[in-house]
């Protein structure tokens, strides 16, 4: 088998099993909807005829099986019963699991067979909902004599292929892209079209035929493409050949590729900037004739090439982003599954879906939210709502959206919120803070994401073993991202995390204090302002009155352990404590390629760039700056 084929199959398939799951979440809040029983039957049907064709049989067992459901379902049948969701959902969650260790790099003949409580739940579906008509009865005895005689055959052809030169089936869609359905018929050896009266007959008693065979795993037998199905199929893709529509056309790129050739673009920028100090210096001087011609028609070519290499940046960048709602999408079974097993009624509303972010911010974010949301369905929500005053069914909110360059990610319960005080004395408690530490609301609200931290006195097997927030706090911070808590005592609670649209290219304020060249992110500066020779101080710190309110200064330099010199410039910081961040001078703005550091670890530095001169630049961690400059290091050495 061609790695590639199985490679595109895998891809593919799991986008199709992810939209399955969301349509089964759907389907069991508007179980009257054809257009979503339609939707999964055909999904399954096409994961069906990939997974023939590349020899998975425990994948094709599972989809026939389920294949079967639907079709009753669709047909009128039966019912829509929670019994037929459950197995429809357990039923994509395997083909999902099998999908991602082929992804992984599992060899396809270690894969397990189909578990024999997946096959009992689905069989249980199949023959309490799909009845099938006493006229059948005859030509559907038929079918496992058919199905022994040919058990990898498709009796008629996959929907919406066309025909071929030589009279056969081309086993390309219209867009280009492998029909698995036509591919799977076409080595199979599908013969085209059955006679009506035995279609009929297969379609009406799936389920017999199914358990006459006596091998619900084996492949599946001689089925013929249900006519409701294809109908749609075969229409939309006779719409797309049509001359007038247009259909948009995409390729798949391996990811490494993609991050060398932005590498490669940012560079050129950074070249190209470079280049444009250096002409600026160079039209200083005074040219004549030949001379000044020459730089004349330079300075023409160097502003093209920068325009061109900003438009390759820009083009690469957006190669890259990626829609939440490719992260989002996997929530809401997780949010049902588990709220199900606590004993909770929790209804998820997502919202933001289409905002974009960097993809390797999309992947990393899984985990950290999965425990926020596991976090606020165990410790968030109430059991007896009723006795707070509030309706039996609770709301947990994932939102996104885009503020300036950043992308803003909330999590939101309306349960019962959190105790300071509580919080308080339980870190103390368990010895991860003094006495005199976290004495503010909010400093209070942030113990959570201490490392061992808990509310739970008994572990469970959803929390309560210290382990969770703090792994979330370190994976946002990872991506020069922020996270903070905010709640309110029998309100609910919410999580709030920042993070770059784009990891690799920042906006910057480049700044020099103590001779060295330093980049702040334009996302946590409000403004500049000129500092006096002294200062009022509260506590012994020093302060300077804006706007109306005190603020306390922070010299950048003495914050980064540098020997503090003369700052007389502020920068007015926009986190939720202001400050003012004083530096020795401001020398502009910059969008700046990041390189992160990784070989050591430098308090409050995240990584380095070039300026447009060529001088090597020191960038300023975004959480770093959003704590007050208060390090890491020194807050865990502390606990």
């Amino acid at each position: 088998m061609d790695d590639e084929m199985l490679k595109d199959f895998v891809v593919e398939a799991l986008d199709l099993a992810t939209s399955v799951e969301e349509h089964l979440l759907t389907l069991e809040r508007h179980p009257d909807d054809l257009e979503i029983l339609n939707a999964v039957f055909r999904a399954f049907h096409t994961i069906k005829g990939g997974a023939g064709f590349v020899n998975l049989p425990a994948m094709v067992s599972a989809c026939h099986l389920t294949e079967n459901l639907f079709d009753a379902l669709r047909t009128g049948k039966a019912p829509v019963t929670p019994l037929a969701i459950e197995a429809a959902l357990q039923a994509s969650g395997f083909v999902a699991d099998q999908l991602n260790e082929l992804a992984n790099g599992a060899d396809p003949a270690s894969l397990a067979s189909m578990p024999q409580d997946l096959e009992d739940i689905l069989t249980q579906a199949i023959e309490g909902n799909a009845a099938a008509p006493a006229v059948a009865a005859p030509a559907a005895a038929a079918a496992p004599a058919a199905s022994a005689a040919a058990p990898v055959s498709a009796a008629a052809p996959a929907a919406g292929s066309t025909p071929s030169a030589n009279g056969g089936a081309s086993v390309l869609g219209a867009d280009g892209s492998l029909d698995w359905n036509a591919l799977y018929q076409a080595v199979s050896g599908g013969t085209g079209e059955v006679a009506p009266v035995a279609a009929a007959a297969v379609e009406a008693a799936p389920a017999e035929a199914e358990s006459s065979s006596g091998h619900p795993k084996s492949l599946p037998s001689a089925t013929p493409t249900p006519k409701p199905a294809a109908a749609p199929v075969q229409a939309r893709r006779a719409t797309d050949n049509q001359p007038g529509n247009a259909k948009e056309e995409s390729i798949r790129i391996d990811a490494g590729k993609l991050d060398a050739l932005l590498e490669v673009a940012g560079e050129s920028v950074q070249a190209a900037n470079q280049a444009a100090v250096l002409l600026e210096k160079l039209q200083q001087f005074k040219f004549e004739g030949t001379a000044a011609s020459l730089m004349s028609t330079l300075a023409e070519t160097l502003g093209r090439a920068s325009r061109y290499s900003s438009e390759l940046q820009r083009a690469t960048l957006s190669t890259r982003m990626q829609p939440v709602g490719r992260l989002f999408q996997k929530f809401p079974r997780l949010v049902r599954e588990l709220a199900k097993d606590l004993g909770k009624d929790v209804d998820l509303a997502i919202s933001g879906a289409e905002t974009e972010v960097d993809r390797v911010v999309v992947d990393s974010l899984y985990d950290p939210l999965v425990h926020m949301l596991r976090n606020s369905l165990d410790h968030g929500i109430e059991t007896d709502r009723g006795a707070a005053g509030k309706p039996n069914k609770a709301t947990i909110s994932l939102k996104a959206w885009q503020e300036a360059s950043s992308v803003m990610i909330e999590i939101f319960d309306d349960g019962k919120g959190m105790d300071p005080d509580f919080l308080r004395k339980k870190a103390i408690g368990k010895g991860l803070i003094g006495e005199h530490e976290a004495q503010s609301h909010d400093e209070a609200l942030q113990l959570v994401f201490l490392p061992g931290f808990s509310t739970k006195e008994v572990a469970s097997s959803v929390s309560g073993r210290g382990v969770g927030m703090d792994v979330v706090k370190t994976a946002v911070e990872k991506h020069r991202g922020t996270i903070r808590i905010d709640s309110t005592l029998g309100v609910g609670t919410r999580f709030s995390i920042r993070l770059p649209i784009e990891l690799s290219i920042i906006p910057t304020m480049l700044v020099r204090t103590a001779g060295a060249a330093l980049a702040l992110p334009m996302a946590v500066v409000e403004r500049v302002v000129e500092l006096p020779a002294e200062f009022d101080e509260v506590g012994g710190a020093p302060v300077l009155r804006d706007q109306g309110r005190p603020l306390p200064v922070h010299s950048l330099a003495g914050v980064l352990g540098y020997e503090p010199g003369n700052e007389r410039v502020g920068i007015v910081m926009a986190v939720p404590h202001p400050y003012i961040l004083s530096v020795g001078a401001v020398e502009g703005t910059a969008d700046l390629v990041i390189k992160p550091l990784t070989a050591i670890q430098t308090n409050g530095i995240t990584g380095t760039a070039r300026s447009a001169e060529g001088e090597l630049v020191l960038v300023v961690g975004l959480s770093f700056l959003l704590e007050g400059c208060r390090s890491a290091a020194k807050a865990v050495a502390q606990v």
